[in-house]
């Protein structure tokens, strides 16, 4: 026993000594090769090894062959050791670089490939992190980039529908600064039915404004949709009375909901008022409410003849417009004409209508969809049910 402990305290002897040795050197490492550095701690361990063993070799007086068989053992094994520290090294540093290589293509078009059986689990890791890393960001940048895109389209038929009516107004206003109107009322009533639709698309515009930066605030209340639905009806029936459209009851159940009202009425009154300029006259729009599990659905349907499968993606965007006239509708003209018939505009004409809906809808932790159906469109419009409504913000 004593000699074992003997054995025990001279390689832990000779390790402490080549370890006080080496530990200048760990600074030296930092941001050195990975093959350098496992090296360097292969060498560590042969040297610790080789000393502890020459140590107990020397104090338990062995013979010069037995002497020389133990340094040949301890050279031959430190040699293979050092060099599986220099191929396993290499191997790792080659997986790095690769991917270094392959990180660097990570927000280009080509995107982040990672390279193939990295040779640790923690470059795998990275390597994984990397790919979910990119994709993000590449969905980033296409979200970012249809934005701009939208922003741009939204900019540009901002301008077109302001100048429209102000080309009129002021068209109108020299008439009848000049006295040439034949009927100077119509054109005060036109004049004033452009200031009131100047004046929504601005409302509109402050509104969207404020969703897109968080601020828009909620009075919630518990309320009943039937109640929500009524109103919304009761402003979109002179429109639809205009254009010779029928508001049909597909069943509204009294459910309760909570929600902002003002903000869910503007919401349904931008779909009908949507609906409504989307249907040629005759047709008819349906309004429904049913619950769905812990949802309550409120549902618009039109009679407008479907969008294209490729747009239905892009309604709610903003400025979005499709491939209608751009021109809104408005009040008939001085001369007896009326302006071209309206696309899916939302309420001002300014494709911010359905976008404004989005913005309410998810505020209320909701959602909105559409589809086509046989003669149309459906929007629904989903919402937590009061009796299982989630906090919102």
């Amino acid at each position: 026993m004593t000699e074992v402990l003997l054995i025990v305290r001279l390689a832990a002897l000779g390790a402490l000594f080549t370890g006080v040795l080496a530990a200048p050197a760990v600074p030296l490492l930092r941001r050195r090769s990975v093959v350098l550095s496992m090296f360097a701690v292969a060498a560590l361990a042969v040297v610790a090894m080789a000393a502890g063993t020459i140590a107990v070799a020397l104090e338990m007086f062995l013979s010069g062959h037995d002497f020389q068989v133990v340094l040949i053992v301890v050279a031959v094994s430190g040699s293979f050791s050092l060099g599986a520290a220099l191929l396993f090294g290499g191997r790792i540093a080659a997986g790095s670089r690769d991917l270094a290589v392959a990180a660097r293509a990570v927000g280009s078009e080509a995107g982040f490939v990672p390279p193939g059986d990295p040779p640790i689990a923690e470059l795998a890791a990275l390597a994984a992190a990397l790919e979910e890393a990119g994709a993000r960001l590449k969905a980033a940048q296409e979200r970012e980039r249809a934005l701009d895109a939208s922003r741009r389209d939204l900019i540009a038929w901002i301008s077109h529908d302001l100048r429209t009516p102000l080309a009129g107004l002021r068209a109108m206003a020299e008439a009848l600064e000049d006295g040439i109107a034949t009927e100077p009322g119509r054109y005060h009533a036109r004049i004033r039915a452009e200031a009131e639709r100047l004046s929504g698309m601005v409302d509109d515009l402050f509104e969207l404004s404020r969703i897109q930066a968080g601020s828009l605030e909620l009075a919630l209340a518990r309320v009943s949709i039937y109640d929500l639905v009524d109103d919304a009806i009761a402003t979109a029936r002179p429109l639809a009375e205009q254009h010779r459209v029928r508001l049909r009851d597909g069943g509204i159940a009294p459910l309760p909901v909570r929600a902002d009202g003002q903000g869910i009425t503007r919401a349904l009154g931008n779909l009908l008022v949507n609906a409504i300029r989307a249907t040629p006259a005759d047709g008819t729009v349906t309004v429904s409410a049913h619950r769905d599990g812990e949802l309550v659905v409120l549902a618009v349907e039109d009679a407008c003849g479907g969008i294209p499968e490729p747009d239905l993606s892009r309604v709610f965007d903003t400025g979005w417009r499709g491939g209608q006239a751009r021109t809104p509708l408005a009040a008939p003209a001085p001369d007896g004409g009326t302006a071209a018939r309206q696309g899916r505009l939302g309420d001002t004409g300014a494709g911010l209508g359905l976008a404004i809906v989005r913005g309410i809808t998810e505020a209320h932790t909701g959602h909105v969809s559409v589809r086509n159906t046989t003669v149309g469109c459906r929007f629904e419009l989903t919402l937590p049910a009061a009796d299982t409504a989630t906090s919102i913000p």
